[in-house]
């Protein structure tokens, strides 16, 4: 069984965010599927997907304390600023981390555990 689906995820301030419930909750099909892999793509340019760990918040608040040294909006040499100092920064960490992800599907759930 193949099926495609557009989802939209609320909107959410510049960081790094859980998404995974929200993405579960719009698929009730997933429970049909034994065995599966999900391609999921951002279609944004400012925006990425990165698979990590969710058990501490901190992680997340080190991605975004790294990523924000790495590419520091407010960089003199940046041109493109079309919606802000922060424009160019957004599409060079979506290309860093990527637009899509894929994910195994077993047993109707995302195989994300570790064992």
């Amino acid at each position: 069984m193949w099926f495609q689906k557009e989802i939209v995820l609320s909107p959410r301030a510049r960081g790094f965010h859980l998404i995974t419930q929200e993405i579960i909750q719009q698929l009730p099909e997933m429970s049909q599927l034994k065995v599966g892999m999900m391609n999921i793509l951002i279609k944004h340019t400012s925006a990425s997907l990165t698979i990590n760990e969710n058990a501490d918040s901190s992680v997340r608040d080190d991605f975004e304390s790294f990523f924000n040294r790495l590419v520091a909006q407010d960089t003199p040499y940046f041109t493109h600023i079309y919606e802000g100092s922060d424009d160019m920064p957004a599409h060079l960490k979506s290309s860093l981390l990527g637009s899509s992800l894929n994910i195994p599907i077993t047993q109707g759930a995302l195989n994300l555990e570790m064992i």
